[in-house]
């Protein structure tokens, strides 16, 4: 699976958290060979759990399910760029990329206000890709919080 197909089911997902109030955020997990091994999306508000991030979520699945803590040679995809808790996971999952659709100018990790992924300083760097299906993630996000102002 390409990194756009994998956007779109990330998007599909995303709408889905907008259903129950949670930010509109969905994230797919791809394994090395490319298949979707984990998807979910932000359930912060349906679990009154700030750690319930789209990302978070996909990242303990697929650890729960292989038994395994290291996602060595899997892929992130998310539709905003993510906070520093989630790039922080992603690098002590020692996931090998992530990718990701709109940038998150006041909370973004991996690229805009840091580079979590990417530090130096840490023992695992993660390759980024950013802007995949940036203006449907972006419109996503634009449309549940237009409708609450």
């Amino acid at each position: 699976m390409n990194a756009g197909e994998a956007m779109a089911i990330a998007l599909e997902e995303a709408v889905l958290a907008a259903s129950h109030d949670d930010v509109p955020i969905g994230a797919v997990l791809l394994d090395a060979s490319g298949d979707l091994v984990a998807r979910d999306h932000n359930r912060r508000e349906e679990r009154g759990d700030a750690t319930a991030h789209a990302e978070m979520l996909v990242i303990a699945r697929r650890s729960k399910d292989i038994g395994q803590w290291r996602l060595t040679g899997h892929t992130l995809v998310v539709t905003l760029e993510p906070c520093a808790m989630c790039a922080m996971a992603s690098v002590w999952a020692r996931i090998d990329r992530i990718v990701y659709g709109a940038s998150d100018l006041k909370a973004g990790a991996a690229w805009s206000l840091f580079n979590i992924p990417q530090d130096e300083r840490l023992n695992h760097h993660i390759d980024l890709e950013s802007g995949v299906m940036e203006s449907e993630c972006r419109d996503v996000l634009s449309g549940f919080f237009g409708d609450r102002r």
